[in-house]
């Protein structure tokens, strides 16, 4: 088991991630997948999304940069939401449906204390800052 597993492991035991799935790619990424990520009640046109994330060749080293949601997740309004895109270049995602890009980065990542939960706390931070 090598440190992807380990910390997908402890991913998977937060009962609000527990449908997750680890994907590993030929390229050597790997996807995380979470199904049925909560979403505040406010600000979004649905009350779940589909959440993807890439794992980079490196990692932890490597840090996880931007993620993917359902492309027709929107603002309440309709609107776009800010720093996203939707688009088929998913970086190897095994969907490839048109999903929603983020342009949404970690501010600062340490491999030897970050890990998936952080980065997954990053999105979540994101979802829920409608905008």
């Amino acid at each position: 088991m090598d440190v992807i597993d380990e910390q997908f492991a402890a991913l998977k035991e937060r009962d609000r991630y527990a449908g997750a799935t680890l994907t590993r790619l030929p390229n050597g990424t790997a996807v995380v997948t979470i199904p049925n990520f909560p979403l505040p009640p406010a600000g979004w046109n649905r009350a779940s999304t589909t959440v993807y994330f890439v794992v980079p060749v490196g990692y932890p080293t490597a840090r996880p940069d931007t993620f993917w949601t359902d492309g027709d997740l929107t603002l309440a309004s309709g609107a776009e939401p800010q720093a996203t895109n939707r688009n088929n270049d998913t970086h190897g995602l095994p969907d490839k449906r048109n999903l929603r890009w983020y342009s949404w980065h970690p501010s600062a990542w340490n491999p030897n204390r970050d890990n998936l939960l952080n980065y997954v706390g990053v999105i979540d931070r994101r979802l829920r800052d409608p905008r």
